[in-house]
């Protein structure tokens, strides 16, 4: 108050500054339009696109991520990224690059399948960071970029003196995201791989046979997995930096992430305090339940009976099996296409309590039905009475799936030295953000454009940063003769 007072008291003694004293309050008056900037206002909703759907660029176009990753997790993660149009810069090691391209090779001289099918849409520069040159390049990368993601070994970004202080300090925007195999505590420093996740988070405990050992699973729930929910939790920072206008960590465990999937054991764990697990097929065979959720073969994890049945052709097929739910609201129904009418109202079978005990045999009773025709056409029969079922479907039969091939999350992708070859596109589908499934880099193809167009180095810059042997493996000293 006693400002306005004093401003009003000098302009009326000086007309001629009248104007500009306003304009000063006037242009300060509209700094609330920074917040709306920021999302905090409704009216800051930019104007709404008048392109056709799928026409308006992708949904991350203008984000740059510095991809820090190899193997598979990282780079799990950082695909998806790219799928959604992130500028995905991967830094790899000059000469040698993300370890997987030499794993696994099926093509003498071209990178493996296991790099390509990870590291779709990115663009690849080659740097030694010991390299003071090297560490240049990487300071201002990380001034241009919003995303640093990697999921080196526990410290091995902070021996590298890219600590959060240093990176925070030299882009107060950037946001870190990291894999690692356990979350703080007495496992912090220890490495871990995928099946070391999986046993770690709970899902080799419960998975396989009551009568047989833990086991893994084929699906990388360990790796991929937590790539998809470090994805998620870049995604989550993104949005919130609008409105902070600041960077932070993200981290994400292996274990966490297991975890995180195998959630249902976790309930069932609580529930079995106060009573056997009813759902469980050993619950009906009379076996006593220990202190932890067993392994429980086959049986569905939702709730309703469940077991894989042999189909025609299992003699010889390894994966002519079908997946059956004996789902309680279709239990008429399972009972008439079996062909067993009378158990519908017999006692005995007629309610869920009293099928417990005998799941077994009734399953049994249906794979003789199961037995007589394909599992292609139990699906069909099934799906007209609304009984859940699913075909044990191969890889090659997916890969073959034309279903899939139209929606894109089967693709094939030509490469230059390895030719035609058939990926994962992306799994989620948006319709105003059309992935594009693009090949992965070759090793420092784009070390140059990243060089010029990105961090604006000079020709006679570009010429002293790869003189100096930053961007190159070093030279193989000759033997002596």
């Amino acid at each position: 108050m006693a400002k306005k007072k004093s401003k009003k008291a000098k302009a009326k003694s000086k007309p001629a500054a009248k104007k500009p004293a306003r304009k000063v309050v006037k242009l300060a008056a509209k700094k609330p339009a920074v917040k709306k900037a920021n999302g905090n206002s409704k009216s800051a909703a930019p104007k709404m696109s008048n392109k056709p759907y799928g026409l308006d660029g992708k949904a991350l176009d203008g984000v740059r991520i510095l991809d820090f990753t190899h193997v598979q997790s990282g780079p799990t993660c950082t695909q998806l990224l790219a799928w959604f149009g992130a500028d995905v810069i991967k830094v790899e090691r000059p000469g040698v690059g993300d370890i997987t391209r030499g794993q696994l090779v099926d093509v003498k001289g071209a990178d493996s399948l296991y790099f390509t099918m990870l590291n779709h849409n990115k663009r690849s520069i080659t740097i030694d960071s010991k390299h003071p040159q090297g560490m240049r390049v990487l300071n201002e990368l990380i001034k241009k970029c919003d995303v640093l993601v990697e999921n080196f070994a526990p410290g091995a970004l902070d021996r590298m003196g890219l600590t959060w202080d240093y990176i925070n300090k030299l882009n107060p925007r950037m946001i870190v995201a990291s894999v690692k195999g356990f979350g703080p505590g007495p496992y912090e420093d220890c490495k871990v791989y995928e099946n070391v996740a999986q046993c770690a988070g709970g899902s080799a405990s419960t998975t396989g046979f009551r009568e047989g050992p833990p086991l893994v699973t084929g699906a990388q729930i360990g790796d991929s997995g937590t790539g998809l929910h470090l994805a998620l939790g870049i995604v989550s920072a993104l949005f919130q930096r609008n409105r902070t206008g600041r960077g932070q960590k993200v981290l994400c465990a292996m274990q966490d992430g297991v975890l995180n999937l195998c959630r249902v054991k976790l309930r069932d764990q609580q529930r079995l305090k106060v009573g056997p697990l009813a759902e469980y097929s050993q619950f009906g065979e009379g076996v006593a339940f220990g202190a932890a959720v067993p392994r429980a073969g086959n049986d569905s994890g939702g709730g309703q009976p469940g077991w894989i049945l042999k189909c025609k052709g299992w003699e010889t097929d390894p994966d002519a099996y079908i997946y059956f739910i004996t789902q309680a609201p279709v239990w008429q129904a399972i009972c008439d296409i079996i062909g067993e009418p009378t158990w519908k109202t017999d006692p005995e079978y007629a309610t869920p309590r009293a099928r417990l005990p005998k799941l077994k045999a009734i399953f049994r009773r249906i794979e003789d039905w199961t037995m007589t025709l394909t599992k292609f056409e139990v699906m069909t029969q099934c799906n007209e009475h609304d009984i859940p079922v699913g075909p044990i479907l191969s890889m090659k039969e997916i890969a073959e799936e034309p279903s899939l091939r139209a929606t894109g999350t089967v693709v094939e992708v030509d490469h230059p030295t390895r030719g035609k070859y058939l990926s994962v596109g992306n799994p989620i589908k948006m319709s105003d953000s059309v992935s594009e499934v693009t090949r992965s880099p070759l090793l420092g193809e784009h070390t140059d454009e990243i060089l010029t167009d990105v961090l604006g180095f000079k020709a006679n810059e570009i010429a002293e940063i790869k003189n100096s042997g930053a961007l190159s493996a070093p030279k193989k000293e000759e033997k002596a003769a």
